[in-house]
C-alpha cells in the first residue's frame, strides 16, 4: 500500500500557472525589465572591480542577441547550448533564447570535447555559445563531428583578434546584427515573446550521467512558473536581497534561484569571479540569501576549524564557548520555538564578542537564509551553522522535479529532514520505500527519449526519484539513501550508505567518502581527505610529506582518519560500522571523472577505478 502525503489541495485558489499575469518566463522577464529599468540587476567583477548592470541592460542585450540569432536562422523549438562559466552573458543568452522561442541548454566548462559532441548532437543544437578561446578550442577539436551545428558565438574575443572562421562569430558582431534588426523592426522582439506558451520547453538540463549517457530533461515554462509561485508562499524574499551566483548555471538549482526566481523577486545577483574565488566573493558580497551544495558548507566549516586551531589558547576557549552557547540557542531557534531568556542573553553576549566577527569573516554577516540541496548534508553540520548564527535550511529536489520538491523554511523547520512538500504538489512513499512526486513541477520528459521517460514514471503517473525515505506524522520527509546505492551485506542486511557517509564527512579532515560492502562480510570505505586541514595537521605534527600522495601515505595521517571514522561509528549499530578504509591518494577536482560538477563522488565510477584499494581491504 502506498502512503500518500500532499498539501491540502489548493485552498487559496493560487494560480500556479502565472505570475504577475505572465504565463512564461520570457513574458515575466520582459515585464520586470520594463518595471525596474535602470535599477541594478547584476554585478560582476571587471579586472577586480565590481561593476553594476541594469535591468535595461539585461533586456537590451537579450533583445540584440535574440534578434541576432533569429537572423542567423534560429527557429522556434531549436536549441542553443551555452559553454561558459557563470557571468551576465550566460543570462543574456539564456533569456534571449527563450524570448525568441528557442531552448537554452548549458554545458559544463569541465566537459571534454568528446562530451561536447554528444550534448550538441543529442540536443540537435543549432547555435553554440562559448566563453573564450579555451572553450572554442574544444569546438575546433571536434568540429567535423557536429554537422548540425550552424554557428559558434564567442563571448570573450581576447587572444582571438586575428582568428577567422566561417562557422564562428564574436558576441560584439552578434550585438551589431541584432541591433540593426531591432531598429528596423522595433516590435519584433516583444511579438516573439508574446508567442510563447506555458508548455514550451524553457530549458534543457542534462543529468550528470553517472549511470550511462546523460539525458536531457525538458523543463517547461509551466514547471518554472509553478516553482516560483509555490516558493513565494513559503519563503520571504526581498527586492533588496543580494545573492551570489557560483554553482554552474547548467545545474537546475542555480538556474532556478539565480535566473528565474530573480524575476519573481527583483533582487540583485552577483557573479562569483571564478569557482576558485567563491570564499573571497562571499566576503565582499555578504549575501542575504545563499544557496549552496553541502560540499561548500563543509568547506566553510573546515576553514573555520583551521582558524580555531591557529588561535591562542584563550581564542580557542572563546570560540568553543561561543559555539556551545549557540548550540543551546539553536535547539529552540531551528524549530522556531521561543528561546528562553537566559539562553538568549548568554548567546547575545557571545555573539557580540565572537560570533558576529566570525560571520563577517566568512561573508555571512547579513545572511537571513542559507539553503543546502543537491546532496545529503550532516544534521550536525546544520546545527553547527545555526550555532554561529547562520540559519541553513535543507531542501530536496532533482532535475526532473524542476529544482525543488520539498523544503524546510523559517518557522517550519525540522533538522535532519528534507522538509515538507511544496504547496500545490504531492509527495508519497511507495510500498518499496521510494519517495515519489506528482504535480506541476514534474518535468515534461527526456529529450528525444520516450523509453527513459517511461522508465522514470510509475504506472499511475508519479515521478520515481530513486531515493529511499520516510515521512513523519507532520509531513516532513527524510531521505535515507538512493535505491541503487543500497548495500546488501553477505549476511543479508540492507544498508543505506548516505547517513554513514554524512557522519564521516562531518569531520573537518574528511572531504568525501564512499561506503563499500555489497555482498561483503563487513563495511569499508574509500575516503578523500580534506587537503587543507590534513596538511595543517601534518605541518603541526612535523610529519614529512612531498605531495598529496605521500601525505595520504603517512601513518600518522592514516591514524588521524581512523580516529575520525571511529567517532562516526559510534552513531551506528555494529553491522553499520566501518571496519576498514583506504585513502584515495589523488587530489580530485571537478575536471576529474570521479566527481560531478557539484563535487559529489560518482559511486560506481569510484568503485570501479579504485577496485584495487577495495580488494586490499577484503583480501581479494
Amino acid at each position: 500500500m502506498n502512503v500518500h502525503v500532499s498539501m491540502d489541495g489548493n485552498p487559496d485558489n493560487v494560480d500556479y500557472g502565472s505570475f504577475l499575469g505572465c504565463n512564461t518566463i520570457a513574458k515575466l522577464f520582459a515585464k520586470r525589465c520594463k518595471q525596474y529599468g535602470s535599477r541594478t540587476a547584476h554585478r560582476e567583477k571587471d579586472h577586480g572591480i565590481w561593476k553594476s548592470y541594469s535591468w535595461n541592460d539585461y533586456y537590451q542585450r537579450a533583445q540584440w542577441i535574440g534578434l541576432g540569432m533569429k537572423k542567423l536562422g534560429l527557429k522556434r523549438g531549436q536549441v542553443v547550448s551555452i559553454l561558459s562559466e557563470d557571468n551576465k552573458e550566460w543570462l543574456y543568452f539564456d533569456m534571449a533564447t527563450i524570448c525568441v522561442g528557442g531552448i537554452a541548454s548549458g554545458v559544463y566548462t569541465t566537459d571534454a570535447a568528446s562530451q561536447l559532441v554528444f550534448l550538441v548532437n543529442n540536443s540537435k543544437t543549432r547555435i553554440l555559445v562559448v566563453e573564450n578561446d579555451e572553450q572554442l578550442d574544444k569546438f575546433l577539436e571536434v568540429r567535423d563531428q557536429m554537422k548540425g551545428l550552424k554557428k559558434v558565438i564567442v563571448i570573450d574575443s581576447e587572444g582571438l583578434r586575428d582568428f577567422k572562421d566561417d562557422r564562428v562569430m564574436f558576441l560584439d558582431d552578434l550585438y551589431a546584427l541584432g541591433k540593426l534588426e531591432a531598429e528596423a523592426n522595433p516590435d519584433k522582439f516583444d511579438t516573439l515573446i508574446a508567442k510563447g506558451k506555458p508548455d514550451d520547453v524553457r530549458m534543457l538540463i542534462y543529468t550528470s550521467g553517472t549511470t550511462g549517457k546523460p539525458k536531457g530533461a525538458m523543463i517547461t515554462h509551466a514547471n518554472i512558473m509553478f516553482q516560483i509561485n509555490s516558493l513565494e508562499q513559503v519563503l520571504v524574499n526581498k527586492e533588496t536581497d543580494e545573492m551570489l551566483c557560483f554553482l554552474p548555471l547548467c545545474h537546475v538549482l542555480e538556474r532556478l534561484f539565480s535566473v528565474d526566481s530573480q524575476l519573481s523577486v527583483g533582487n540583485v545577483v552577483n557573479f562569483a569571479e571564478s569557482p576558485e574565488t567563491v570564499f573571497e566573493d562571499l566576503q565582499e558580497v555578504s549575501p542575504h540569501v545563499f544557496v549552496a551544495v553541502p560540499r561548500l558548507w563543509e568547506k566553510i566549516y573546515s576553514r573555520l576549524q583551521i582558524l580555531r586551531k591557529e588561535g591562542t589558547g584563550v581564542g580557542r576557549w572563546a570560540f568553543d564557548s561561543a559555539v556551545k552557547s549557540g548550540l543551546a540557542r539553536a535547539e529552540y531557534a531551528m524549530t522556531g520555538e521561543k528561546v528562553p531568556f537566559g539562553i538568549q542573553l548568554k548567546y547575545s553576549i557571545w555573539d557580540f564578542l565572537v560570533l558576529r566577527n566570525l560571520r563577517r569573516m566568512i561573508g555571512m554577516d547579513r545572511i537571513r537564509r542559507g539553503t543546502s540541496g543537491a546532496a545529503p548534508i550532516s544534521p550536525e553540520l546544520l546545527a553547527w551553522f545555526w550555532a554561529i548564527g547562520v540559519p541553513i535550511f535543507e531542501g530536496f529536489g532533482q532535475t526532473e522535479s524542476s529544482g525543488v520538491a520539498t523544503v524546510n523554511v523559517p518557522g517550519n523547520n525540522k533538522l535532519g529532514t528534507i522538509g515538507f512538500t511544496l504547496p500545490g504538489a504531492q509527495t508519497r512513499i511507495s510500498k518499496e520505500g521510494e519517495i515519489q512526486l506528482s504535480g506541476p513541477h514534474v518535468f515534461k520528459g527526456y529529450w528525444d527519449d520516450p523509453v527513459k521517460t517511461a522508465e522514470t514514471m510509475t504506472d499511475d503517473g508519479w515521478l520515481k526519484t530513486g531515493d529511499v525515505g520516510r515521512v513523519d506524522n507532520e509531513g516532513f520527509f527524510t531521505i535515507t539513501g538512493r535505491i541503487k546505492d543500497i548495500i546488501i551485506t553477505a549476511g543479508g542486511k540492507n544498508i543505506t550508505p548516505a547517513e554513514i557517509e554524512s557522519a564521516m564527512k562531518f569531520s573537518p579532515y574528511i572531504s568525501d567518502a564512499v561506503v563499500i560492502g555489497d555482498k561483503r562480510k563487513f563495511l569499508s570505505a574509500l575516503i578523500m581527505i580534506d587537503q587543507e586541514n590534513v596538511e595543517n595537521f601534518a605541518q603541526e605534527k612535523q610529519i614529512p610529506f612531498s605531495d598529496f600522495s605521500s601525505l595520504c601515505a603517512a601513518q600518522q595521517v592514516v591514524e588521524l582518519i581512523r580516529g575520525e571514522v571511529d567517532n562516526a561509528n559510534k552513531e551506528f549499530a555494529r553491522v553499520e560500522q566501518i571496519k576498514d578504509f583506504r585513502l584515495i591518494n589523488v587530489l580530485l577536482t571537478a575536471e576529474d571523472e570521479e566527481l560531478t560538477p557539484t563535487m559529489k563522488l560518482k559511486r560506481g565510477f569510484v568503485e570501479s577505478k579504485h577496485k584495487h584499494l577495495i580488494d586490499s581491504m577484503y583480501g581479494s
